[in-house]
């Protein structure tokens, strides 16, 4: 193993490993993991990659389950594929590349059962299905034009920065009781919070965009009203994040400005709304997003959350 390791609670962490690198994933990969790489572009790079390999084997070499390679020549892009018996797949191209030749980079693999999730400096940068087995997958290989400042993987049971929460949302249609990790909300969702959405308050929303997904909405509102304190609208063919209030029968003015649009199909996401006295805080993988002033000013009477459109819904909080 090259490289010094630390160990801390659920992480485990290499130093300055050389590159290229190859080492053992121990335990292997799991859902609900993330592996942190922080490294820098040299001034000089081409290329670098980051493979999640099934072995370590040169001759043969090793199945590649995940094969990262970004690339600098021209404007930039990102390869991602797989290699099977020495022969790789198709290609799958991101043309959104963001590393940066001489500067400190970010980046994010979070696993899921069935796909990876990569997003780089804070923000969703791609999605990539398993085509190999995540069982088989017990290797980490760097190589290519890139200095590597650690490698962290990260084993805990909330993701991208939540906070464990004290409440389950109690689901008109019946849904609490459950364990979470096997707790499903049907979309449309509506469910009454145990508590009004007063300042101090969060919720937090956890899901996965449809794979051709053109909107979502999630709502918060007063039990029994017409009326919409916020209204959340990503619209993912238009990359538009729509915020909005339905006070007295009637919409009002449309905010849409965002400096960079945080939802791609496929991608799962957790948002956090955090309820202040003059002002909601919205958060989208750990990342703040923007603020919404309160139009709607009786606040401790917000105590319904609803969420419709092409989301698949994991699980709904309030704390």
């Amino acid at each position: 193993m090259q490289g010094k390791m630390a160990q801390t609670g659920h992480q485990r962490t290499i130093l300055n490993p050389v590159v290229p690198y190859v080492g053992t994933i121990f335990g292997g990969l799991e859902p609900g993991q993330m592996v942190v790489v922080h490294g820098t572009v040299p001034s000089d790079a081409d290329r670098f990659q980051i493979d999640f390999q099934c072995g370590s084997s040169i001759h043969p070499r090793s199945d590649v389950a995940f094969h990262f390679n970004p690339r600098f020549k021209g404007s930039g892009h990102i390869v991602c594929n797989t290699l099977q018996n020495e022969k790789w797949g198709w290609e799958e191209k991101t043309y959104h590349l963001p590393f940066t030749k001489g500067q400190p980079f970010e980046v994010i693999f979070l696993v899921f059962h069935h796909k990876f999730q990569v997003s780089s400096n804070g923000k969703n940068l791609l999605v990539y299905k398993h085509r190999i087995g995540l069982e088989k997958v017990d290797t980490l290989g760097i190589s290519g034009k890139v200095k590597i400042n650690s490698i962290g993987f990260l084993s805990q049971p909330t993701i991208l920065g939540s906070q464990p929460t004290s409440f389950a949302v109690n689901s008109i249609e019946g849904n609490q009781g459950r364990s979470e990790k096997l707790l499903t909300f049907s979309v449309p969702y509506t469910g009454c919070l145990p508590s009004a959405l007063i300042p101090g308050k969060t919720v937090v929303i956890k899901g996965e965009v449809h794979k051709y997904a053109k909107r979502f909405a999630i709502d918060l509102k007063p039990h029994g009203s017409k009326d919409i304190a916020l209204h959340l609208n990503p619209r993912i063919k238009e990359k538009v994040f729509v915020r909005n209030t339905y006070l007295c029968e009637s919409w009002g003015e449309e905010e849409r400005h965002l400096l960079d649009f945080p939802f791609c199909p496929e991608m799962y996401f957790e948002i956090l709304i955090f309820c202040e006295l003059q002002q909601f805080k919205v958060a989208v993988n750990g990342v703040h997003q923007l603020e919404y002033k309160h139009r709607f000013k009786d606040l401790n009477k917000i105590n319904e959350v609803s969420v419709n459109g092409d989301v698949e819904l994991h699980d709904v909080r309030i704390w």
